[in-house]
Formats: structure tokens, C-alpha cells, sequence
């Protein structure tokens, strides 16, 4: 009895020391309100995505097998905020020090041994490339002189870079092989991806060593559409081209300019009115009849210039090599916008993270909508937004002739529709900040 209580006395006794150690080691592990993984091995990723509308800010921890860990409840630390890079185009350091409070985040997040091997990288896209003159260099040179002078991090000049299309076609095609397990296997075992934006789209998949020694150059005669990486230990030969005015909205455009400012084939019936891109509006005014399935598919492949010299052995459209094909695009997994309308038209249910379809299930649902009035398309299509209603006949004739026509795939090929894949028990976003953040830890092995 006298031992229990000796017992009982000494733990009451140790609980203020005891509560002090929890307390202790709880906010070691905390960093600005986020708990930590006890695993302070492996390696971290600062990637700072420098959008048009905003900078966001992507911290990703891997262990020693380069498997993602942990950070409190996700498996990245996120943080936006707003205006983007863009809108200081007259004050550069501006533009830097809007960065600050994201890099001090996100250095709070990596625990202080691993900052100076932890590399930090600025990928800009779309609203620096639009600024006039010099202004996105200088403030570039600006955002390296802050991470040079005020940031714990690794850092080198060439990580901070607006992003070419084809850098951020390869990270989107590492980021969704890494999550598919397919990283690090042999390239026949790797899927290929087709990554439809606003401006541009891009299609990247692995080709094998010999195709790639002889590939075709680009129209400047230097360079290859071949890149190498290096993924989880594994060197890949990547044909990665981005086709810059054929994202969906820029072809848009292209389309409407085929009818020289008269009514057009691909608009539906009832609607009359124009469609503004890059600042320049474009008629679109439906013929009296409607739509014409057989003149707007005309209209199509006359913007993608199917018919256009190829120089080389075999072309997708508009005189572009098409990588020769091969293991590395026999499945492919198909991003962004096909997915958005494919989700919206019911070509695969709503709000899944990824489904298979076949190209021809897009030509389906573009009859569908071509018969369709603009006063009727919001009651059969209610998931389209209503700045798209008008061009939803004009955006899926144009998805499947992309497909088909364009990257040459058969009408019945199943494709994989993806917006996010499950990683463990979560579901992860297939974008591009993942892949560079892959990139960086491999480079490091």
C-alpha cells in the first residue's frame, strides 16, 4: 500500500516536469498552427507557383524513398495570396517583397537543418510573359535577389524562370507518374499526358533512347522536342511540346477567325454575339439555320492546320513532329480542360477525380449539344458556366478533332479523364508545382 502511494506521489509530483516536455516537444512540431511529421528525415520542396492572378506557395516533405510525408493533415503545406506577380509591373521589388510572406511560411515549415539543401523554386507563367518590355526580367532579378539576400532556402538564379510550356508539360507528366507508381519503372511502363489549358496544350510521354537520339529539331534547327530527366533514379527521354494558341480558349479564337467576321458553323443557334480573347473580340454569330456538325468540324481542322508541310516523318498538325510514338503514349491520362467538359457534359460523372471515356464519347455529347438552342443549352448542360454556353458545340467538336485529328488517336482508344489521383488515403492534385518538386529531390540523389 505504502509503494502505491510513494508511486502515486512521485507521478503527481512529475507532472508539471512532465506537462512541460509535452508541451515542449507539441510545439516543436508546430509552425504556424500546423503540426508537423515526426519525421524530420528525407527531404523538403519550396515550389512558388507565380500565377497571373496570384502567388501560391507549395511545401512538400519526402523520406529517404522519396515517398511523400505528412505535412499536419496533407501531404503539402499551401498558402495563395493576391495580386500576382503581374500587377506590379512598374515596382519590382514590389513584386519581391509580395513574396515574402509566403517564403517565411514556408521556411517556418522546414525544420532548421534542412533549409540550406531544401531548394526553393519560382515558376511564373502567363502574366509575366504578357508584360511589355523589360518589366518581367526585372522583376525576376528582383524576386532572385530576395532569396538570395533574405532567404535561409537553397536557391540558384535558374530556379527562378517563367515557365516555358514544355517545362511545365514535363512536371505535369512527373507529377502524375509519380503518383500512378510509374516513376522510376522502365519508360514503356510510364503513361503519357495531354494537358489542355487556356493558352496552349501539351502533350509529353517517354520515348526510348533511340528514338530520342534521333529526333527531329525544332523549326529553329538547334534544339530537339526531346528533354532528359531524371526521375527517382531513372533517366527519361520526354517529348514534351507545348502547342502555344490551341488551349481551348485561344483556339477558340482561331476557330471564330476561320469565317472572316460572318455567321459560323460551330455557334449555336439563337446566339449572336462576340468572343473576346487577348483583348481583340471575334464574331460569333450562329447560322440561321444552327449549327453544321460536317462545316464546323471544317472550321476546326482548318484552325489546327492539319494540312500544313511536315518536315519531318510524321506530324500531329501545324508542321509539329509527333515524337514517334511508341510504349511511352499507350495509356495516357488526359488533363484540365478535357476534363472540365467532359465532367460538365456527362461524358464522366461529376466531381470523380478521374474516369476513362474514348474520344469518341466527345463527339457524342458535341452532337448532342450542336442540336441543341442557346436558350435550351442551360436546362441540357447545366454544369456549363454561362460565359461557355454559347461555344459548347464549338468546344467539344474541337476536343474531339484534337484528339483524333490532331494527336492522330483512334476514335476508340480509352483515355483517362484526371483531375486528381489517390495517393495513400488522399486525393492529390495533378499539377505542375508536384512535378518540379520531384524534379528538385531527384536531382539531389
Amino acid at each position: 500500500m505504502l509503494k502505491q502511494h510513494l508511486i502515486a506521489f512521485v507521478f503527481v509530483s512529475c507532472m508539471p516536469f512532465l506537462q512541460t516536455i509535452y508541451s515542449q516537444s507539441l510545439s516543436s512540431k508546430l509552425s504556424n498552427g500546423v503540426l508537423l511529421s515526426n519525421d524530420a528525415s528525407g527531404k523538403y520542396a519550396v515550389i512558388i507557383d507565380a500565377g497571373s492572378t496570384g502567388s501560391r506557395v507549395h511545401v512538400l516533405h519526402f523520406d529517404r524513398n522519396l515517398d511523400l510525408v505528412q505535412i499536419g493533415q496533407d501531404f503539402e503545406f499551401f498558402e495563395a495570396i493576391k495580386p500576382g506577380l503581374s500587377s506590379y509591373a512598374d515596382d519590382p521589388e514590389a513584386a519581391a517583397q509580395s513574396l515574402k510572406p509566403l517564403l517565411e511560411k514556408a521556411e517556418a515549415i522546414v525544420p532548421k537543418e534542412f533549409r540550406a539543401n531544401t531548394p526553393v523554386k519560382v515558376g511564373a507563367t502567363a502574366g509575366l510573359r504578357l508584360l511589355k518590355g523589360d518589366s518581367s526580367e526585372k522583376i525576376l532579378q528582383a524576386v532572385r535577389d530576395l532569396l538570395k539576400n533574405e532567404s535561409s532556402l537553397k536557391y540558384k538564379a535558374e530556379w527562378v524562370t517563367i515557365l516555358e510550356g514544355s517545362q511545365e508539360a514535363a512536371y505535369i507528366w512527373a507529377a502524375i507518374n509519380y503518383l500512378l507508381g510509374t516513376a522510376g519503372k522502365k519508360y514503356s511502363e510510364t503513361v503519357g499526358t495531354i494537358d489542355l489549358g487556356g493558352g496552349s496544350v501539351q502533350m509529353t510521354y517517354a520515348v526510348s533512347k533511340e528514338v530520342a537520339l534521333k529526333a527531329s529539331k525544332l523549326s529553329n534547327g538547334k534544339e530537339t522536342y526531346i528533354q532528359e530527366k531524371n526521375l527517382l533514379g531513372t533517366t527519361y527521354h520526354l517529348y514534351a511540346y507545348s502547342y502555344l494558341n490551341y488551349g481551348l480558349l485561344a483556339a477558340r479564337a482561331e476557330i471564330l477567325k476561320v469565317s472572316r467576321n460572318s455567321s459560323h458553323p460551330c455557334i449555336l443557334y439563337g446566339y449572336h454575339g462576340y468572343y473576346t480573347y487577348g483583348d481583340v473580340a471575334y464574331r460569333a454569330s450562329a447560322f440561321p439555320t444552327g449549327p453544321n456538325m460536317k462545316k464546323c468540324r471544317a472550321f476546326v481542322l482548318k484552325a489546327l492546320k492539319i494540312n500544313a508541310p511536315c518536315k519531318h516523318k510524321k506530324c500531329t498538325f501545324n508542321g509539329v513532329w509527333n515524337g514517334g510514338g511508341g510504349d511511352g503514349q499507350k495509356n495516357l491520362y488526359v488533363a484540365s480542360f478535357f476534363y472540365d467538359r467532359a465532367s460538365q457534359v456527362g461524358v464522366i460523372k461529376t466531381n470523380v477525380p478521374s474516369a476513362t471515356a474514348r474520344p469518341l464519347h466527345f463527339l457524342s455529347a458535341a452532337k448532342r449539344a450542336c442540336r441543341t438552342k442557346y436558350k435550351d443549352i442551360k436546362s441540357v448542360f447545366p454544369n456549363i458556366n454561362e460565359s461557355d454556353r454559347p461555344f459548347t458545340c464549338l468546344d467539344l467538336v474541337y476536343e474531339y478533332s484534337l484528339l483524333v485529328n490532331g494527336f492522330g488517336l483512334n476514335p476508340f482508344k480509352k483515355i483517362t479523364l484526371v483531375k486528381k489521383i489517390k495517393y495513400k488515403d488522399s486525393l492529390l492534385e495533378t499539377a505542375w508545382p508536384l512535378g518540379s518538386a520531384i524534379d528538385a529531390v531527384s536531382s539531389q540523389n
